[in-house]
């Protein structure tokens, strides 16, 4: 129940955040191992991005990958939120008081998060390339061709083969260790602290905004350079062999982006980040909150 409970919750979230998700992708990829200065500026910021989008390619173009976002975030939210919650309901994570241990929500966190990004890598990848393909005048990045996520996902297959659809995993699973991490620990901490003020009734809603709002700003601020990382990573283009044009690895992407394109360029797109990690934070872990919530009541009327 956990994990299905977790899945559906951030999937439903997933909708309301992926035009969200396709601006920062663009931003991200604006620019891509060229020193400022040296690029046409396509996207000058999130609200200029959403225009010029759809103006360009459309009002629908701002949903691109929208089917392969829900079944990542279904797939990996499911695996990470199920996980963390089979952790706290068997006490994993609380000290000998009774009450959650941070260095303990965090290690639970990164390991969920881990498990969750590695076995829904392929649909994050076709997302992230789905997303970046645009007309030609306001393209930035690689730009794949794909149909939709059936064909990219048979397109990578042919192609590269089963490890092809893993391709940049590293990069994903680096991404959601430390946002996972971050948010898990920071909701839980706060919303524990919440409880304990008796600032709200225990079975408010307001308890579980209040601390997503505040898990959704730490996210962005830690998870953001291994999110610029990790969509370069999954929309690189390939050879013959399978093999990235720009990136060896992890290791090679942080290196190359820096002496490029400087620190700022593991924050390009953080605005959009932020815009989009906050709602979907919020609304995610709401749902997963109250889930939970209509998950034990019935559970107790059985």
């Amino acid at each position: 129940m956990e994990f299905l409970v977790g899945g559906v919750a951030a999937s439903a979230a997933s909708v309301f955040t992926n035009p969200l998700e396709v601006v920062k992708t663009r931003l991200q990829l604006q620019g891509e191992l060229k020193t400022r200065g040296n690029y046409a500026v396509v996207y000058r910021n999130v609200f200029h991005a959403f225009v010029a989008i759809g103006r360009v390619d459309g009002v629908f173009a701002l949903q691109k990958g929208l089917v392969p976002a829900i079944w990542y975030q279904f797939i990996m939210n499911g695996a990470r939120l199920g996980a963390y919650q089979w952790m706290v309901n068997r006490r994993l994570l609380t000290n000998a008081d009774g009450m959650l241990s941070f260095p303990r929500c965090i290690a639970g966190g990164a390991l969920a998060g881990s498990v969750g990004a590695f076995i829904a890598s392929p649909t994050y990848m076709v997302k992230t390339q789905l997303q970046a393909m645009a007309a030609k005048e306001i393209a930035v990045g690689y730009q794949h061709t794909h149909k939709g996520m059936a064909d990219a996902l048979t397109h990578i297959y042919t192609t590269c083969g089963v490890r092809g659809l893993w391709r940049g995993v590293s990069g994903a699973v680096s991404r959601v260790m430390v946002g996972s991490a971050a948010q898990l620990s920071t909701f839980s901490s706060v919303k524990q602290y919440i409880i304990k003020l008796q600032i709200f009734r225990p079975d408010s809603y307001m308890v579980a905004f209040v601390a997503s709002m505040f898990s959704g700003v730490t996210t962005v601020m830690f998870m953001t350079p291994f999110d610029v990382v990790s969509t370069r990573l999954y929309n690189q283009g390939t050879d013959a062999r399978g093999k990235g044009l720009n990136y060896r690895g992890l290791f090679d992407c942080f290196v190359k982006i820096f002496r490029k394109e400087g620190v700022v360029g593991f924050y390009k797109g953080w605005e959009a980040n932020l815009f989009r990690v906050g709602p979907h934070t919020v609304l995610s872990l709401i749902f997963w909150d109250e889930l939970q919530k209509f998950a034990t009541r019935n559970k107790q009327k059985q």
